[in-house]
């Protein structure tokens, strides 16, 4: 498969603001690639714009809640007639939650599912609309779509089994989309981190009940957002279904394998995740806010 030179082929990003959006970024602007990004927090980014400029790339930005079809459609449309058509979309906008599914009530499910997962799609279909619009500018794909899923798409663990939800969707819409699209000239992969070194877990215990239940991964097993961008601009660059970030993530994902085809082995390996004395006293969901946020995925 041919090495496709990103230099001034434009993409547009969710959740650029911080952590991996962030680091995706400045990654895809080292590339040499036009950068439109979309998140809630414009002050940091306007930061992240302005750190991308200085790598000598225009840049585009727009205050942006996926959860709203029409603004996401509007950011497309402006993206690519600012930057020029756009090669490249990151659907990386979303958050997490550590609550006992049965204390989920309906409206923190189905706020999340908007954000992380129809979120993901609104910002994706305009994209995919535009780039079968018209002929190709350049020999190669039409376009590469990017889906920020997680590990636990493909086994959940205690208390994160709403965003885990919603990372399975988006892994299977996103490989759905890849073999639907491929003959219409555009590729699609989905993004697997596994613990990332960002702000997330401050915003899971923000949109939580603030106790430590799960005992995530140690500081020795988990990666820099950088891992995680490089990895993603190599798919840009040399396609592929998924992208899993280096050994600790091919281990995670051998894990997740065999645990897949030994269920009981799954219990006992994630079980001791769970806090059990915080677990017990855990109170029940408070009503979803109504504008959680979006920061980068874990």
């Amino acid at each position: 498969m041919a090495r496709i030179d990103l230099t001034g082929r434009p993409i547009a990003i969710t959740g650029g603001n911080s952590g991996i959006g962030a680091a995706i970024a400045l990654a895809c602007a080292r590339a040499g690639m036009p950068l439109a990004l979309g998140a809630r927090r414009a002050d940091r980014l306007d930061r992240v714009a302005s750190m991308a400029r200085d790598l000598g790339v225009p840049v585009f930005t727009r205050a942006l809640d996926v959860r709203d079809a029409a603004a996401c459609r509007e950011f497309i449309r402006l993206a690519w007639g600012e930057l020029g058509p756009l090669y490249a979309v990151c659907a990386n906008a979303g958050y997490g939650l550590e609550r006992p599914v049965h204390e989920t009530d309906d409206a923190a499910l189905r706020d999340i599912f908007e954000t992380n997962f129809f979120g993901s799609m609104h910002v994706l279909r305009p994209a995919i609309d535009l780039m079968l619009g018209g002929p190709a500018e350049r020999p190669g794909p039409r376009g590469h779509l990017l889906m920020v899923s997680s590990c636990l798409a493909k086994m959940t663990v205690p208390l994160y089994g709403a965003y885990s939800a919603t990372k399975a969707a988006q892994n299977h819409i996103g490989r759905a989309m890849r073999l639907e699209l491929a003959p219409l000239g555009i590729r699609v992969s989905t993004i697997h981190p596994i613990t990332t070194r960002t702000d997330f877990f401050d915003t899971v215990k923000q949109q939580s009940d603030k106790r430590d239940i799960v005992a995530h991964a140690p500081a020795w097993f988990s990666q820099d957002a950088s891992v995680v961008a490089d990895r993603t601009v190599a798919c840009l660059r040399r396609d592929r279904p998924e992208v899993w970030t280096g050994f600790k993530g091919a281990f995670v994902r051998f894990g997740m394998c065999v645990n897949t085809l030994l269920p009981r082995l799954a219990d006992w390996t994630t079980r001791g995740m769970v806090n059990a004395p915080a677990a017990r006293g855990s109170a029940p969901a408070d009503p979803a806010p109504a504008a959680p946020p979006q920061p980068d995925n874990a």
